[in-house]
């Protein structure tokens, strides 16, 4: 690269894993830098280790602004997930979702279903649940602080001193925000909240320079500008939203959530985790949702191993069957505890392609509820298993199922943040369907043994 070519930093937390991406004018990524996402449990509760990322980051960001004249940092993480701070900085650790509050009085606060389209969740992925609760816990702590902060804002305002809120975040099951009024719900004015979340601003809002600090600990220009910054699957439907064509965009990784745009509305259940997300304009998108990653990771064991197609084909015909749920938290079977049925995988190349075939079935699953229509576009970790969407296709003969080529859909929406109304070159193959034996019967078999959500 040329020193003078200008470049884009995406700043991409998921659950698991954290990534920075430094992409070209184009929207190539140039390069990439991880790093595992820990959780500690010193403190007065499991918190995210927010301060072990930040010097990683300085140092990343001092290595990338070698490499390009980098004009701005965008922030893209998970849901469920705030920070709360005053001048001095974070005022209280930061939560970890999967922490479950003591159940309390919350469930008596909490606003309807029908006023947030957000469905009771289990642990703190209700991110009212959270704040409430620490409210109660730590009352001196929460009236000092002077801004609660999605998750995405938080960095953004780490990196450039500026609070801001942000509707993707807001509108991700907090019960904190009413979609059809496009407003916060009833629960942030009952319990007085109002003035503790900052102005709103758009996604891709510039919210001003680095601090100095920043700047000079990096090495970035001064004038490099933080953008308010994006939930992450929300991040992964920016490049579809101008279509007028249905369209199912699965993002995929530590969870897969499969966002329907402009099929014919479901009847969103909440028992089965349906719910509706805020895309970047304040439209409410139906969705449905699973814990695939981590559910693959149980079944598939430590570090999956490389199968086959034959592989697939020999647990279809053994009826070696697994079903939900393989993970605590969410999805439309949450509560249940997963159990394989019938004979053993016998390798660790069986248990991938078992793990494979579960997380085809619970996508299927997913798209049946939500009368999903159009084509299927799966972004992220999965779009690395070829035979995923093979399965998938196969599962959905109607629909046309592609791949994305892009190391992270995220990644990509975070770039079309930075470069608002400008569309990335497509980048996507499309998934034969797999011509596996018997694999409709084994569909019914394990649709028939699910339980009753």
């Amino acid at each position: 690269m040329k020193m003078e070519e200008e470049a884009t930093v995406v700043l991409d937390i998921g659950k698991t894993n954290s990534k920075l991406s430094l992409l070209g004018r184009d929207g190539r990524v140039l390069q990439e830098q991880r790093r595992p996402n820990v959780v500690l449990q010193s403190g007065p509760y499991p918190h995210l280790d927010v301060e072990g990322l930040w010097p990683w980051m300085l140092e990343t960001l001092q290595h990338f602004a070698a490499q390009a004249r980098i004009t701005a940092i965008v922030p893209v993480t998970h849901g469920a997930t705030a920070a709360m701070v005053n001048e001095q900085g974070l005022v209280l650790p930061v939560l970890d979702y999967e922490f479950t509050p003591p159940e309390e009085s919350y469930r008596s606060k909490r606003p309807a279903f029908a006023e947030t389209l957000s469905p009771e969740l289990p642990a703190g992925l209700n991110l009212g649940r959270q704040l409430a609760w620490l409210a109660a816990h730590f009352p001196v702590e929460f009236a000092r602080s002077r801004h609660v902060l999605m998750y995405p804002q938080y960095w953004a305002w780490r990196f450039s001193g500026v609070a801001a809120s942000e509707l993707t975040s807001l509108g991700c099951h907090t019960d904190l925000w009413n979609p059809q009024a496009r407003s916060y719900s009833s629960l942030v004015s009952a319990l007085g909240w109002e003035d503790k979340f900052p102005p709103l601003q758009a996604a891709w809002t510039p919210l001003g320079p680095l601090l100095p600090e920043v700047a000079r600990a990096t090495g970035l220009p001064a004038d490099c500008q933080v953008v308010c910054g994006i939930h992450d699957s929300n991040a992964s439907l920016l490049r579809y939203l101008q279509s007028q064509e249905p369209v199912t965009v699965l993002s995929t990784g530590t969870w897969v959530i499969a966002a329907a745009l402009r099929s014919a509305s479901p009847q969103l259940d909440e028992r089965q985790d349906m719910l509706a997300n805020v895309d970047v304009h304040g439209q409410a998108v139906p969705c449905m949702r699973f814990m695939g990653g981590r559910e693959f990771a149980a079944l598939a064991g430590g570090e999956p191993a490389a199968f086959t197609i034959a592989d697939l084909q020999a647990v279809v015909d053994q009826g070696t069957l697994a079903l939900p749920s393989f993970a605590e938290a969410g999805g439309p079977f949450a509560g249940q505890v997963g159990r394989v049925e019938g004979p053993a995988p016998k390798t660790p190349a069986e248990q991938a392609a078992l793990a494979t075939l579960y997380c085809a079935l619970m996508t299927d699953y997913c798209l049946g509820a939500l009368h999903a229509s159009g084509p299927v576009v799966v972004e992220g970790s999965f779009g690395r298993n070829p035979l995923f969407g093979a399965v998938l296709a196969a599962l959905r003969p109607t629909q046309r199922v592609s791949m994305s080529d892009d190391s992270s859909g995220t990644t990509c929406g975070g770039w079309m943040l930075h470069r608002w109304g400008e569309q990335p070159a497509a980048s996507q193959h499309l998934a034969a369907p797999l011509q596996l034996s018997g694999l409709s019967s084994y569909r019914r078999q394990w649709q028939a043994l699910l339980p009753r959500p």
